[in-house]
This record gives C-alpha cells, structure tokens and sequence, in this order.
C-alpha cells in the first residue's frame, strides 16, 4: 500500500491521542517501522487566545527537534500553516476558554499533517475536539 495524506493524517491523529511518553515512543517506532512515517507528539496548555502562538511554536519546534522536518523554511512553514488550520477548526469551540491537549505531527516524503487533541474547560463541563491541517512540501 501507498503511503499518503490519509495515512500520515491517521498517524498524527494517533500521536495526539496517545495516552502516555511511552505509548508515544511505541507509536513513533511502529509507524516509522512499518510505513516509514517520521511522528512527534507534544503537549500544551492555557488560555486559548494566549495559547494559539504557542502551539504553533510548540509544532514546529518538536517537529525539527525530532527531525520529521529539516530545519529549513518551507519545512517550518509547512507544520505552522497546517498547526493553524488544525486551530481554526477548533477555534469557535475554545475561545475565550482554558484548553490543553497534545499536538501530534507526521510526515512522509512530501506530506505533513499536525492534529491537535484539545481538552476545552469549563467549570466542570469539559469539551474535546480534534483539529487536522495537511500541507504539501518538497
């Protein structure tokens, strides 16, 4: 089978929903192992409006840091616009509210996906949403 869009989206969609550091590291190893797919995940919390810079950051930093990027500009541009789209579709639920979660991104060859898991507090009434960007880079 073809590794593309669907399948390194599943895959960020999976980092951001492993329960644990362990479960991550199990994760990254079985997707690059058997589909070749570069995976980080990363959490982040706070208020929505204060947090959405830096869930970006957090994105592209993890993603280098992992090397599922290079460090080069269209590779960060990639992460932080596909991170952005994940936030907007999220965005009318959170704002204005504490969130926290895990952002998972994935690539392979010229797919990049970012999914970000977001826990939406309020009082005790807790919402959860998932957010998913995908971008094409060379």
């Amino acid at each position: 089978m073809e590794v593309g869009s669907k399948i390194v989206a599943s895959a960020a969609i999976r980092m951001a929903l492993s329960a644990s550091r362990q479960d991550e590291i199990l994760l990254k190893k079985d997707l690059l192992e058997r589909w070749e797919v570069k995976a980080v995940a990363v959490d982040y919390g706070g208020e929505f409006i204060s947090s959405v810079g830096k869930i970006v950051e957090r994105a592209v930093v993890a993603a280098k840091r992992e090397g599922v990027i290079k460090d080069a500009h269209a590779d960060e541009g990639a992460v932080a616009g596909a991170a952005r789209e994940a936030i907007t579709q999220i965005m009318p639920k959170a704002l204005g509210l504490n969130v926290g979660g895990k952002i998972g991104v994935a690539r392979h060859k010229d797919h990049v996906s970012v999914a970000i898991f977001m826990g939406i507090g309020l009082l005790h009434l807790d919402e959860v949403a998932i957010g998913l960007g995908h971008r094409a880079v060379s």
